[in-house]
């Protein structure tokens, strides 16, 4: 059973007596572990597409199943929980809190979750390991370099192990050398069997992907495999 399956799905926003079909007919399934791009031009769809899948947002019709479970019709409660517990999110801006240290930030998730000061703090000092920030722990968002803070958000993004990890535009605003740090950081998840999918307008970064999917007019246009993901 794929591990992300959509069903004829839909979503259309509504300005003034204007329908704008953001997506159209969308039907695309996912096996646990695959490493997938999704391209396009701006107003393609890509960012609903994303939203959606992160429960952040919900269809008009169609179905969207997580791991065999029907996610479409869940609560926001129900939403929340499930984005809690399986989807990690990691976006082009950060969105750290800036008045946290980065340990605070990547804390934050197993804070809301409620896992007890002891094993919240021994993750949290094991993430700052894994990620290169031992000696950045108790600097804020302001005192880290980009790449820094991009590492930040991975951590935070993981540190609950979620099933999923949604990058939308990851190395947008961070220089090229730095964005291929990043790059390899969500590749090495990816090799330990996270699901990885990536919004990125970067064309180099998009074929990187074992799996490229692009948009165009909130519709798919093309779906790619490589035989071999790139080196």
């Amino acid at each position: 059973m794929a591990q992300i399956e959509l069903e004829d799905i839909e979503r259309i926003f509504h300005l003034g007596d204007t329908a704008v079909h953001a997506l159209s007919h969308v039907s695309l399934s996912i096996e646990a572990g695959e490493y997938v791009s999704v391209m396009g031009p701006s107003g393609s769809g890509k960012s609903t597409l994303l939203n959606l899948l992160g429960l952040l947002d919900r269809p008009d019709t169609g179905r969207y199943r997580l791991e065999g479970r029907d996610v479409t019709t869940l609560s926001a409660d129900e939403r929340a929980r499930v984005r809690s517990e399986r989807i990690g999110f990691i976006f082009q801006s950060f969105h750290l809190v800036p008045r946290l240290s980065a340990a605070e930030n990547i804390a934050l998730p197993l804070m809301l979750a409620g896992v007890v000061p002891r094993e919240r703090e021994s993750k949290v000092s094991k993430a700052l390991a894994d990620f290169g920030l031992e000696d950045r722990s108790n600097h804020r968002p302001d005192q880290l370099s980009g790449g820094q803070r991009q590492r930040v958000a991975i951590a935070r993004a993981t540190i609950m192990q979620p099933a999923v990890l949604l990058a939308d535009e990851p190395t947008g605003n961070l220089d090229r050398a730095t964005g291929q740090e990043v790059t390899r950081l969500l590749e090495a998840l990816n090799a330990k069997g996270v699901t990885l999918i990536v919004v990125t307008h970067d064309p180099v970064m998009g074929d990187r992907a074992a799996r490229r999917v692009l948009m165009v007019d909130g519709a798919i246009e093309q779906d790619l495999r490589s035989k071999e993901p790139v080196a």
